[in-house]
C-alpha cells in the first residue's frame, strides 16, 4: 500500500505561515499542540465515526467500466475526556494478509487495496510506516483523519442499460434499465438520472415507467430529469418513452452526451471499506461510545449512449 503523507511543506519550498511552522515542528518533536491536557471534559465519552466516498465511473456503450475509481475520507467527531490514544483499524488487505500469517489462520474475506493515503498531522506516521497501524491522539470535535483513493476492485452500487435508437429522421426512442447492485436492505435515496436528448425534441411519449413518477423534460438543459426518490437494493426500474423532433436527427448534428447520476447509498462503500475497530485508551479507563456510519456518492458518474 502506498501511502502519500502530507505533513508540511513540500521539500525545497519555503514555509509560508506560523501553523505551517508548528506543524513541521510538531512532526519532528512529537509535541500534542492540537490538544491541551486537562482542556477536554466530557460527561458521556464518543466519537462518530463517518465513512464518506465518492464514486467515480465512466462506462462505455457496450457496458464496458472504461475508469473507475472511490475517492473516499474518515471523518471524526472525537467528545473524550483528557489525552486518549486512540488506535483505528479497517480491513486494510497488508495488515489483514499479515495478522493471518502471525496468527496461523486464513480470513474469511479479502481486504482492500488502498492506493494513497493522506493523513491528519495528529496520526503517528512512524507507526503507520512500520507497522502500517493508525495510532494518534485526536483533536477535540470534528476532523478529517484521512483521505484515502481506491482503484481496484470498486463495488458499483447501479447498473445502467440504455438503448436509444433513431426511428428513421424525426424519432428517438430509449429504453433505460437501471438495477440496483447493493444489499436488498439498504436504500438509495435522492437518486437522478440525467438522460441527454436532441435539442431539437418537441414531444415525449412515455410507454413505460416503472417508477413513481414519471421523468420531466428540461428543455433548457435538453435532458429528460429522471427523479427516483427511494431506490431498494434489489430493485430494477425501466424507463421506455419516444422523443419526437422537429426536422430530424440530421439537420441537427445530436453529439450524444453520456447519461448522468446523482444518488447517495448510506450504510454502503463502493471501495469495500469497513471500520474494524476503534479502540481508546485513557488513564481513567472510562468507557467510550464507538459509532460509525457510511456514504457513497455519486462522483462522476457517466454511461456514454
Amino acid at each position: 500500500m502506498k501511502a502519500l503523507i502530507k505533513t508540511g511543506t513540500a521539500k525545497g519550498k519555503p514555509i509560508k505561515n506560523k501553523a505551517e511552522a508548528e506543524g513541521i515542528t510538531s512532526a519532528i518533536t512529537g509535541a500534542v499542540d492540537w490538544r491541551q491536557p486537562g482542556k477536554c471534559k466530557y460527561r458521556t465519552n464518543q466519537v462518530w465515526i463517518d465513512v464518506l466516498e465518492d464514486v467515480n465511473l465512466l462506462m462505455s456503450t457496450k457496458g464496458v467500466v472504461l475508469k473507475s475509481d472511490v475517492a473516499g475520507k474518515v471523518m471524526m467527531n472525537v467528545q473524550l475526556t483528557g489525552m486518549p490514544e486512540c488506535k483505528f483499524g479497517m480491513n486494510d488487505k497488508l495488515v489483514m494478509d499479515n495478522e493471518s500469517k502471525k496468527n496461523g489462520k486464513r480470513r474469511h474475506g479479502s481486504g482492500i487495496v488502498i492506493d494513497d493515503v493522506t493523513f491528519h498531522r495528529c496520526v503517528n506516521l512512524s507507526s503507520f510506516d512500520r507497522e502500517r497501524t493508525i495510532n494518534f491522539v485526536p483533536p477535540d470535535g470534528k476532523f478529517e483523519m484521512m483521505k484515502y483513493r481506491i482503484t481496484e476492485n470498486i463495488l458499483l452500487p447501479f447498473r445502467v442499460i440504455p438503448v436509444i435508437q433513431e426511428k428513421g429522421r424525426s424519432r428517438v426512442q430509449y429504453e433505460i434499465k437501471i438495477k440496483g447492485k447493493f444489499n436488498s436492505k439498504l436504500f438509495a435515496t435522492n437518486v437522478i438520472i440525467k438522460i441527454p436528448v436532441p435539442k431539437n425534441c418537441a414531444k415525449w411519449d412515455y410507454i413505460q415507467c416503472h417508477s413513481p413518477k414519471k421523468p420531466i423534460y428540461n428543455p433548457g438543459q435538453a435532458m429528460l430529469i429522471w427523479k427516483i426518490k427511494k431506490f431498494p437494493g434489489d430493485a430494477s426500474f425501466l424507463l421506455k418513452a419516444e422523443c419526437s423532433l422537429v426536422g430530424s436527427v440530421s439537420d441537427k448534428q445530436w453529439s450524444r452526451p453520456p447519461i448522468q447520476m446523482e444518488f447517495q447509498v448510506p450504510m454502503f462503500t463502493s471501495s469495500g471499506l469497513h471500520v474494524r475497530f476503534m479502540k481508546v485508551v485513557e488513564k481513567s479507563q472510562y468507557h467510550t461510545t464507538k459509532w460509525v456510519r457510511y456514504m457513497t456518492r455519486a462522483g462522476s458518474f457517466q454511461i456514454r449512449i
